[in-house]
């Protein structure tokens, strides 16, 4: 498995237990989405692992809880803190709505109700404050925040997003 065919879950962030337990800090809004898995890929030496989890459960509401099968003492629990968790694309949860994954929006076009065809989403900032989207427009860069209010409709079919953003954000790049 591949880096690049997989999902961020989370990371682990502590031991919970002399007996090997561990908590994972997820990078989710819904936690329980994650307490059936079965088994996760492990990111160790730029390589993916798989552990198979013995049990989990939510731990203060935000943390998952995790056994793994093979990690039985403080040693082996040790090793993997800081260690970040990945899961194969096709597990995601279908979105529907306004709602979606930054990597399934790439080659989208964004359509804006006043300015028209603005250009193709080529990327999506995330080291900001506010996610932005990343655009290209005939050679020319332009960012665009990511917010709920910006977003009219996203049409997967024929790969568009509609906004309808401030009056002048978009010409300033222009």
């Amino acid at each position: 498995m591949q880096k690049k065919d997989c999902f961020f879950v989370g990371k682990i962030v502590k031991k919970y237990s002399f007996k090997g337990e561990l908590l994972i800090k997820l990078d989710t809004d819904d936690p329980h989405q994650f307490l059936k898995m079965e088994s996760v890929f492990v990111e160790i030496h730029k390589n993916l692992i798989p552990f198979f989890i013995e049990k989990s459960s939510l731990h203060k509401s935000t943390l998952l809880r995790v056994q793994f099968d093979e990690v039985t003492c403080e040693e082996d629990a040790n090793a993997l803190i800081g260690k970040e968790l990945y899961l194969p694309l096709d597990l995601l949860p279908k979105l529907s709505g306004t709602k979606f994954y930054y990597h399934e929006i790439i080659g989208f076009q964004i359509v804006d109700a006043t300015f028209g065809m603005v250009g193709t989403i080529i990327g999506v900032n995330d080291h900001t404050a506010q996610h932005l989207f990343v655009i290209d427009r005939d050679g020319t860069e332009i960012l665009i925040p990511i917010n709920d209010q910006f977003v009219k409709e996203i049409n997967r079919a024929s790969k568009e997003i509609h906004l309808d953003v401030p009056e002048g954000l978009i010409e300033l790049y222009l």
